[in-house]
């Protein structure tokens, strides 16, 4: 069952990429828009299947397939992963949809789209460590060729920028996986067994440092978010949709599946200073964002500010601040790759994403109104206003914080009210005021390059109507992720949207 969300768009991308002949844009892209959407409906039945009120893995498929290295095919799925694949599978059907009709080399650029949809796929349900830095790694070629291929004036150097930084992401990320084996004195890297086994503290904070610079980088966080502005700028928006929406998400996955997972004793113990960091690069994110004369650029260091709620959440690390942290993956996806999708709008009817140069696009006769009004939505859903995703997302990171860490929510608390205040700049200047003369003329949108961005919409109105459909898969994994051994399992904890929640259980007093 889970083999196929990996194989299936793989073996799809070697059609497309190496069809005899040419299968011409149109063929290539249907083929590849029938695959992913083949990948969602099978996602669907998986879900319907799924037992939410179960802790631990389902669907398991585990092959033997290294036994010298410890290497072996492992796959699992639970309530942290099924949300995010789901999310790989809904924005890979977007993307390609959203592209261009006559692109060139077409049958590459959707063979790549479809390998990056499988080694995520595959990442997110990886239960051996080296498995998981496998399909890590993959991803990062098609998104390189992406960007390199069909991204804008300065692709070289954005593309090239990415794949150094996201190279040194994985060095440290297999640096930490060959020593938690070694360390743990075992010839395999199966998560569940090595998160049986006790390291000693410091060791634990070591190798959780190595996790702490990895994944940082993916996510990314202040300061190592260089590369994510100059990769938004220049990739494609299909392209951007992925990279904001999906793959930004490897990086706070890996902090809770590996981070919080593995090392929970030391996570304790340097979540004061992990709270910090969420606090500073939520603050940095938005003052770049009120900056910012580009469109995307404004959407792209409002990622970095929106992820490091996540990282504040699960510093937190309480059951509510976790099963928030999964729900602020999913609500951030959603509504950063509506973002970009309508920029992308924008700019291929205007030809600017300039704030200073676009005036007017409200306006209803010869503007950009339909896109106008989704923008505003999409900045309101950003800023967390009620009846939105976005609100209930941040509300529970912030709810399940503030008893733990009650200055550093505040601060991210401030980054939420920056939201308001640079999309407001942004949606005034650009979509208010009267329509410039140089933009009197430009082409109307139709109705196919509208239906993504309305679709991401009404799932965003209904995921914060209907909150329950955003948590209640993770709460149990959740469980299993705070407490490691089956007797400390039956702790009782408070329950969700219950009590206020206690600190993290203090592992120490448990014995393995």
């Amino acid at each position: 069952m889970l083999s196929v969300l990996i194989w299936v768009p793989l073996v799809a991308a070697a059609l497309v990429g190496f069809w005899p002949g040419q299968l011409g844009p149109q063929r290539a892209r249907s083929l590849a828009l029938t695959v992913a959407t083949g990948m969602l409906i099978w996602m669907i039945a998986i879900a319907v299947k799924f037992h939410p009120d179960q802790a631990g893995m389902q669907w398991v498929e585990n092959i033997p397939w290294v036994d010298w290295i410890g290497l072996n095919y492992h796959l699992g799925l639970d309530g942290l992963s099924l949300p995010l694949i789901f999310l790989n599978s809904l924005l890979t059907i977007v993307a390609i949809y959203s592209s261009e009709r006559e692109l060139p080399r077409s049958g590459l650029y959707y063979a790549l789209i479809l390998v990056l949809n499988g080694s995520v796929a595959g990442a997110f349900l990886a239960q051996d460590l080296l498995l998981f830095f496998l399909f890590y790694e993959v991803e990062i070629i098609p998104l390189y060729f992406l960007i390199a291929i069909w991204g804008g004036s300065r692709r070289g150097y954005a593309a090239t920028k990415f794949l150094i930084y996201t190279a040194i992401s994985g060095i440290f990320l297999l640096a930490a996986f060959l020593g938690t084996a070694w360390v743990a004195g075992v010839n395999s890297f199966d998560y569940e067994l090595l998160r049986s086994q006790v390291l000693p503290a410091g060791t634990q904070i070591v190798l959780l440092i190595g996790l702490l610079i990895g994944f940082g980088i993916k996510v990314p966080f202040f300061p190592l978010h260089t590369w994510l502005p100059d990769a938004h700028v220049e990739a494609s928006t299909p392209v951007s949709v992925l990279l904001a929406g999906v793959l930004l998400k490897l990086g706070t996955y890996g902090l809770l599946r590996f981070g919080v997972g593995l090392f929970l004793e030391a996570w304790v113990e340097l979540a004061p200073w992990l709270a910090v960091w969420a606090a500073i690069s939520a603050l940095y994110g938005a003052a770049c964002a009120i900056s910012q004369q580009d469109m995307k650029k404004v959407v792209a260091y409002s990622s970095i500010a929106h992820m490091a709620y996540i990282l504040l959440a699960a510093a937190a690390a309480t059951r509510l601040s976790l099963v928030a942290a999964v729900g602020q993956m999913v609500s951030h996806g959603l509504i950063s790759a509506l973002l970009f999708l309508l920029v992308g709008v924008v700019y291929k009817k205007t030809g600017s994403r300039d704030i200073n140069f676009l005036r007017g696009l409200l306006n209803p006769e010869r503007g950009l109104p339909l896109i106008g009004s989704l923008m505003i939505l999409g900045a309101m859903a950003s800023a967390g206003v009620p009846g939105m995703v976005g609100f209930i997302s941040e509300f529970l990171v912030f709810r399940g914080s503030f008893p733990i860490f009650p200055v550093q929510t505040l601060f991210c608390m401030i980054g939420t009210g920056l939201t308001a205040v640079y999309f407001l700049l942004m949606i005034n200047r650009v979509f208010f005021g009267r329509l410039t003369p140089q933009l009197a003329r430009m082409p109307g949108v139709t109705w196919p390059e509208r239906l993504p961005a309305i679709a991401l919409s009404l799932f965003i109105i209904f995921l914060g109507i209907q909150p329950i459909w955003l948590v209640r898969w993770s709460e149990p994994q959740i469980g299993s992720l705070l407490l490691r051994t089956p007797e400390a399992q039956m702790v009782d904890f408070p329950q969700l949207l219950g009590q206020v929640p206690a600190r993290s259980p203090n592992l120490a007093n448990f014995k393995h």
